[in-house]
C-alpha cells in the first residue's frame, strides 16, 4: 500500500500580502500528478486544511476541486481538521463523502474509529485523530487539560481497537500536534496551554507509521515518526525549508521505505542583511533578484526611500527591516527588541508589574492565561479590526516595514 502523506495546506493563506490562491492550485494540480504517477493508494492529510474558520467562496471551491480530482484517480483520501480548521464546517456532509472514499474526520469522538483498508499483505487501520482541543474535550474523556493527556486519551482509544483486530493489521495514525523534537517556524498558530504545548514523542510508540502535522517544516522524529511539512512556505523562517510530502510504503511487516516527494515552490525565499549601499551592489546577492526577499538594514541611519531603493533591483521585496549594527556597551533599544522571544504571558506579567510596582499574582495570572487561551481559540476573523490594528502597531514598534504587494488570490496577510 502507498501512501502519501502531506499537510497543512493552509488553503486561503497570503504570503505578506501576496496571494498564494494559484500557488496552492499549482499545488493541487503537482499533488493530482503525484498520485497517478506513483500510483498512490491513499492520500493522507493531516489538518490544517484551511487557514481560517471562515474560508472565502474561492478557498471552498479549491478544496472541493482538488476532492472531486483525487477522488476520480481512483485513491482514499483521508483528511483531518487541524487547529486552523473550524471542525465543524469542514466535517459537513462527512458521512456522505465517505461512499466516495473521501474520509473526512473531525469529531474527536470518532478517534478510535479507523477507515480500514486493505491490501494484498492484509488489513490496514488508518486513524485519522482530529485537532484536539484540550478545553474542549478534556471534560468528557475525564483528563487533565493538557495536549499529553487529551491526545493520550486518544490513542488509548486507537490501542484499545486495534487490540480487537486481527495481529496482522497494520496501523497508521495522524495527528495533529506539537510533539517534542520537531523544529519550529514563525508561521505556526501558538496551540499552548498553560504554557505547555508539546507531547511527548513517545506517546506514538508501536504504531506502524504516524502521519503528523501543524508544523511546517518536513522532518522526520523517527523512521516512522514525520511532519510533511507545509507545501509552500508561509513566513520567511522557512527560507530553508524542503516543501513536499512523503510517500509511504507498506509492506506485509510495516513501512518498508520514504521517499520525499518535492512540491513546486511559487518563488525562492530569501534573507538579505546589510547595509543599503553595499545590497545594492554586492555580485554575491544576484541570485536573489527573482526572489521574494526579507532584507533587514543594518545602517547607523535609516536611509530615505529604502524600500523604493530596494526594488530597483530586488522587486520582490516583500519585508524590509531594520537593525542597526549595536555599538559595544550600549543598552538594547527598541520596546520591539525587548519583548523578543519572550512568551505572551510573559510580557502580559511584565506589563501588570510595570503600571502596578508589583508583580502579578495567581488571581491575576490565571485571568490572563486563560484570556490568552480564548484568543489564541479564536478565528482571527472574529477577533475585530481593533485587534488587528492592535497588532500591525505591535509589528512596527518592533520596527518591522511591509510594503503593500499585488498578486492574484487572497490578498491580505493572515495571521499565524
Amino acid at each position: 500500500m502507498r501512501i502519501l502523506h502531506t499537510s497543512d495546506w493552509h488553503l486561503g493563506r497570503s504570503f505578506h500580502r501576496v496571494g498564494l490562491l494559484d500557488a496552492q492550485a499549482a499545488f493541487i494540480d503537482h499533488l493530482v500528478d503525484v498520485v497517478r504517477a506513483e500510483r498512490v493508494d491513499v492520500v493522507l492529510v493531516a489538518g490544517d486544511v484551511y487557514d481560517r474558520a471562515l474560508p472565502g467562496v474561492d478557498v471552498v471551491a479549491l478544496l472541493d476541486d482538488a476532492l472531486a480530482r483525487l477522488a476520480g484517480t481512483g485513491t482514499t483520501v483521508v483528511l483531518a481538521s487541524g487547529n486552523h480548521d473550524s471542525a465543524r464546517r469542514l466535517g459537513f456532509a462527512s458521512r456522505l463523502l465517505e461512499t466516495a472514499r473521501v474520509h473526512v474526520r473531525t469529531d474527536p469522538a470518532r478517534s478510535a474509529e479507523p477507515v480500514l483498508l486493505a491490501d494484498a499483505h492484509g488489513p490496514v487501520a488508518l486513524y485519522p485523530l482530529p485537532y484536539l482541543e484540550p478545553a474542549l474535550v478534556c471534560d468528557g474523556w475525564g483528563c487533565e487539560r493538557s495536549h499529553p493527556a487529551v491526545l493520550g486519551a486518544a490513542l488509548a482509544g486507537v490501542r484499545a481497537d486495534l487490540a480487537r483486530r486481527p495481529a496482522s493489521t497494520r496501523s497508521v495514525v495522524a495527528a495533529h500536534a506539537f510533539v517534542v523534537g520537531g523544529e519550529v517556524s514563525d508561521s505556526e498558530r501558538d496551540i499552548s496551554v498553560g504554557g505547555v504545548a508539546s507531547v511527548p514523542l513517545g506517546l506514538f510508540d508501536g504504531f506502524g507509521y504516524v502521519a503528523l502535522g501543524h508544523l511546517h517544516g518536513r522532518q522526520e522524529l523517527a523512521p516512522t515518526v514525520r511532519y510533511s511539512g507545509s507545501p509552500l512556505a508561509y513566513s520567511f523562517s522557512e527560507t530553508a525549508h524542503h516543501k513536499g510530502s512523503w510517500l509511504v510504503e507498506l509492506g506485509p511487516a510495516g513501512v518498508e521505505r520514504v521517499d520525499a516527494v518535492p512540491a513546486p515552490t511559487p518563488r525562492p525565499l530569501a534573507l538579505i542583511e546589510g547595509e543599503l549601499d553595499d545590497v545594492l551592489v554586492d555580485p554575491a546577492l544576484a541570485r536573489h533578484e527573482g526572489s521574494w526577499c526579507q532584507v533587514t538594514l543594518t545602517d547607523a541611519q535609516r536611509p530615505a526611500d529604502a524600500m523604493v531603493r530596494l526594488r530597483t533591483r530586488f522587486p520582490h521585496t516583500l519585508e524590509l527591516r531594520f537593525a542597526p549594527r549595536p555599538v559595544a556597551g550600549a543598552a538594547p533599544s527598541g520596546y520591539g527588541r525587548q519583548l523578543a522571544g519572550r512568551a505572551d504571558l510573559d510580557v502580559c506579567c511584565g506589563f501588570v508589574e510595570h503600571v502596578r510596582g508589583r508583580v502579578a499574582d495567581a488571581t491575576e495570572t490565571g485571568l490572563l492565561r486563560a484570556a490568552l487561551e480564548e484568543v489564541r481559540r479564536a478565528d482571527p476573523e472574529e477577533l475585530g479590526a481593533a485587534a488587528r490594528r492592535l497588532a500591525a502597531r505591535t509589528a512596527a514598534a518592533a520596527g518591522a516595514e511591509e510594503a503593500p504587494a499585488t498578486a492574484s488570490g487572497t490578498a491580505r496577510q493572515a495571521t499565524g
